[in-house]
């Protein structure tokens, strides 16, 4: 399944849907247009993830970036010079962006090919998993145009990386090159450029054959226990147990092993 749109490109193969920001010539920067592209792509897969046709999403960039955040050249002043109001455009793209991404009940996978600066880094680390390329940076570039990280910077970066490195990379807008995002524990994995996409392809097809009902749960219980104490969590853990107790991956995974056989989940 092809979707063609102007500023993205989507299409699904075996489970899993790709998702490439194809600005290209403005290393996929974010404008209005592609946000409301976004929102389609991102309706189309949780159709997909009812329906089993999508069990995976692999969200990547077009050239030789990833995303370079907000295209300023898009709408960053007003006709008259007089300041916009940025956290309207917050309120309206990034924060439905970053929630729609994290309520996905699949796994979600940044492909970081190039350039991550912005909200194109946030929007990378608010993915489940992130592999980049080995050339790829990333960079909160919001401290020099007078600006905070938003698209869930402030809430992801101090607790991947603790307030120290946080202020830092926020206040100094500093490039972090992936191999030392990894070596932080900001992201999963680095791999060479050549290899990026076969790797995550890969991984992808792995995840996209797997118990996605339980990886739904999976994603729940992590992303959320830092607003719980662990009591509170153990409850949590309980009860997602349950329901995966209940479902049919389950059932064909406990049956796939007494058989001695490769187990045939179908995300429910």
């Amino acid at each position: 399944m092809d979707v063609a749109m102007e500023t993205i490109l989507f299409e699904v193969e075996d489970g899993v849907a790709t998702l490439t920001l194809n600005r290209p010539e403005r290393l996929n920067s974010f404008n209005d247009r592609m946000h409301d592209e976004l929102r389609q792509a991102l309706a189309r897969v949780r159709v997909g993830r009812a329906d089993g046709s999508v069990r995976v999403l692999v969200l990547t960039g077009a050239g030789r970036g990833f995303c370079a955040g907000q295209d300023l050249s898009d709408r960053n002043v007003a006709p008259g010079g007089e300041a916009v109001d940025l956290g309207a455009s917050v309120e309206k793209n990034y924060k439905p962006l970053v929630l729609a991404l994290r309520a996905l009940e699949l796994p979600v996978i940044a492909a970081v090919n190039g350039v991550a600066a912005g909200a194109g880094a946030n929007i990378a680390l608010a993915c489940d998993l992130v592999f980049a390329a080995r050339s790829a940076s990333f960079i909160q570039a919001f401290s020099k145009l007078g600006l905070i990280p938003d698209t869930g910077g402030t809430w992801i970066l101090p607790r991947l990386l603790g307030p120290a490195r946080a202020l830092g990379l926020a206040l100094l807008g500093e490039r972090l090159s992936a191999e030392q995002a990894e070596q932080w524990g900001l992201i999963w994995k680095t791999v060479d450029d050549a290899a990026l996409m076969s790797t995550v392809g890969a991984v992808a097809r792995q995840l996209a054959q797997g118990p996605t009902f339980g990886y739904a749960q999976t994603k729940k219980a992590i992303w959320e226990s830092s607003l719980r104490g662990l009591e509170a969590q153990l409850d949590v853990e309980r009860d997602l147990m349950s329901a995966c107790g209940r479902s049919e991956d389950y059932r064909e995974g406990v049956a796939a092993f007494m058989d001695k056989r490769a187990p045939q989940f179908k995300g429910r």
